[in-house]
């Protein structure tokens, strides 16, 4: 299978980088191809609505991370989000990226899979409402299916997360697919 892992914490040994790093671990033993693309240290121009990708009948007017991106993205049959949770939504590194996705829609709308994976320092269940609606928005749009979520709470340091049992469930997750 051909998973593409989105990430969008500008903390390379953060909470979600965890994440990551343990998910993509189980989904290579489990002898999947992964592509993990790190958003917050790409050079990602935001979309600004131009029009003249025509949904993806021509290419984007910038040149720039997603460039790196795109074939991993068009042939991914599993598409992995993996953000902290910034003022109750996805980071903006990860938000750019989904964006863009505009120079790709007509191409991406075929009933893939994705995964949504959040890290936040918040304990309740409520603080991920907008970034879970977000997430199944997105779905709902491009006719994907959900393949899983995991909402890990109370991890605000490495440490934290590092002592709860999110970085195994994620591992899990990957190698489950």
């Amino acid at each position: 299978m051909r998973i593409v892992v989105i990430t969008g914490s500008p903390h390379q040994s953060g909470t979600s980088a965890l994440l990551a790093e343990r998910f993509c671990a189980g989904a290579k033993e489990a002898g999947h191809d992964v592509f993990r693309f790190d958003s917050a240290f790409q050079n990602v121009h935001p979309c600004i609505g131009c029009d003249n990708c025509g949904y993806g009948s021509s290419r984007c007017i910038y040149r720039d991370g997603m460039d790196q991106l795109n074939p991993f993205l068009l042939h991914a049959e599993v598409i992995v989000f993996i953000t902290p949770l910034y003022f109750l939504g996805m980071s903006a590194q990860i938000k750019a990226v989904i964006d863009r996705f505009y120079a790709n829609d007509i191409r991406l709308h075929d009933g893939r899979k994705a995964i949504l994976m959040v890290t936040a320092w918040n304990p309740s269940r409520w603080a991920m409402n907008g970034v879970v609606a977000h997430y199944e928005t997105l779905l709902h749009y491009m006719n994907w299916h959900d393949a899983g979520q995991l909402l890990a709470m109370s991890c605000n340091t490495r440490a934290e997360i590092e002592r709860s049992n999110y970085p195994e469930l994620a591992y899990e997750m990957g190698r489950s697919l």
